[in-house]
Formats: C-alpha cells, structure tokens, sequence
C-alpha cells in the first residue's frame, strides 16, 4: 500500500466515525441527554476555571461515558438485528451492556463532583 493510499484510508475512517457520532447524537435520546451533560459541564468548566488536571479527568469521563453509550447502542443494535424476538439470552447481554454504561457514569459523576462541589461550597 502507498503512502498515499494509506492516509486516503485514514481519512476515510475519520468520516465513517464522524458519520456514527452524528447517528448516535440524532437517534439515541440517551446520547442527546448525555451531549447536553456535556456543553453543561464544559461550560461549567470554564465558569470555575477548573485546571488542567482537572480539564484532563473531565475530558477522559466524558470520552468514558460517550464511547461506552456508543458501543452499548451498537451492541442493542446488533442483538435487535440477530435475534428480533424476545430471548433471555439477548436481554442478559443488553443488560450488562448497559451496566457497563451505569459504571462509568457513576464514576464519572463521582469525579465531577470531586472537581466542582468544592469550588461551589
């Protein structure tokens, strides 16, 4: 492969991540509901001048919980197309899919508080 087909590859990539991250904003209203989360505590952010380290925990919580909602909603997807019927087999799957998404929105509202409580009170 050339160089130049590679990065016309990568790029290519980019476009097909952009267009799932638009299609997870416009179709998951949990995805909406967690994107309004994030200009909330982006601007909150700036308001409190919060630090770098602390810009840095925020970033990586955010990525966290959008990556996980992500992948939980292509696994719903995907077990919706496979087996459109009920199946307790299914639904077990679903289920710790979306535990995993309650993991790390409970950590990464634990670290929110962490970085803003103090500087409310």
């Amino acid at each position: 492969m050339t160089k130049e087909g590679f990065i016309r590859d990568r790029i290519r990539s980019v476009g097909y991540a952009l267009r799932g991250a638009l299609l997870l904003i416009r179709t998951e209203s949990s995805i909406k509901i967690q994107v309004f989360i994030v200009l909330v505590v982006t601007a909150a952010g700036f308001y409190f001048e919060i630090s770098n380290v602390e810009w840095m925990v925020q970033l990586l919580a955010i990525g966290l919980v959008l990556g996980v909602e992500g992948v939980n909603t292509a696994i719903e997807k995907l077990s919706d197309y496979v087996q459109p019927e009920y199946d307790p087999k299914i639904g077990f799957i679903k289920d710790i899919s979306a535990g995993a998404v309650m993991w790390v929105s409970i950590a990464s509202s634990i670290a929110g508080l962490i970085i803003y409580l103090p500087k409310i009170f």
